[in-house]
């Protein structure tokens, strides 16, 4: 089997190269790449060509225009990456019977209320980055092709820029830290986004009916602040130098912060499709983010 993976680069891409390797050869891209074939989601007119190109049996899309903010300034180029490029994938996918996996986002609900989201919800994106995302889901299904659509939040990786190295960073060099209180959801490791992908993409090829949009996160919910002093503690337990105190971490309300962009406050996912459809056991979001600590603070 061959797998067509874009967004090599990325933290969820890195993990699905090791992630996708038992189940085939991986032709693995991003956007820096381009000669003689182009990763590049922005330049969508191209991707059909590469598609051709390479001649794969799988389209495994990790690539996308995640700067949230940046997109409300940025929505043609959000919307090219995001939407267009997602509905090119997926045509090419549906002319050669090829499948597609592609990653999409809590940010396409509203935010409203308190209990989970799920797949059969209503949408209802709060900004750019939002509506976009969930244009890429509604091109991907009117193609035909078959397809998984992973819809998942807050991921993070040991690799990379992430929340957890910023809040350390800042928990080392102040004595005070606001931190929102009143976003709920549930931090998910790129690693395990990649471990369910092969799982669920092995399944399926097995069972095309299985087929389909599915949320994944871990198990469990917190708030930005619940997150940060996870962290934080963990961090301080570890022995690393922490200037914060613990009554120093104070949580406070999005409206402490403006942004460009709406966020929404319930990014809670039912998963429960998922789990039974592949049955699978998905950890609660604790487990992730503690082996990640152990990565990045060397222990």
């Amino acid at each position: 089997m061959r797998i067509l993976l874009f967004g090599k680069g990325g933290q969820v891409g890195w993990e699905l190269q090791r992630s996708l390797a038992p189940l085939g050869e991986i032709v693995a891209l991003d956007r820096e790449d381009t000669a003689p074939l182009s990763g590049d989601l922005a330049d969508p007119e191209r991707l059909a060509a590469v598609v051709a190109e390479v001649a794969p049996d799988v389209i495994v899309n990790a690539a996308a225009y995640t700067a949230v903010d940046n997109a409300e300034r940025e929505p043609d180029l959000a919307r090219a990456i995001n939407a267009t490029a997602p509905g090119v994938l997926a045509h090419a996918a549906k002319s050669r019977g090829a499948w597609l996996v592609h990653y999409s986002t809590d940010y396409v609900f509203d935010g409203s209320g308190m209990a989970p989201w799920t797949e059969d919800s209503p949408t209802g994106p709060l900004n750019v980055y939002g509506r976009t995302k969930l244009e890429g889901e509604e091109q991907i299904r009117a193609s035909g092709c078959r397809h998984l659509i992973l819809r998942t939040s807050w991921v993070y990786a040991a690799r990379g820029h992430n929340f957890a190295r910023t809040m350390l960073r800042l928990a080392a060099e102040r004595d005070e830290l606001k931190v929102i209180d009143d976003q709920h959801g549930a931090p998910t490791g790129a690693d395990l986004l990649a471990d369910v992908t092969a799982h669920a993409l092995r399944a399926a090829q097995a069972r095309p009916e299985l087929g389909g949009t599915y949320n994944c996160a871990a198990a469990g919910e917190t708030t930005w602040h619940g997150y940060a002093r996870h962290v934080i503690e963990a961090a301080r337990s570890a022995g690393q130098p922490i200037r914060v105190a613990s009554d120093g971490i104070r949580a406070v309300s999005s409206a402490a912060f403006v942004t460009p962009a709406r966020r929404p406050h319930n990014s809670r996912l039912a998963t429960g499709k998922l789990r039974q459809a592949f049955g699978l056991t998905l950890p609660n979001w604790q487990t992730g983010v503690d082996r990640m600590l152990k990565e990045i603070l060397g222990r």
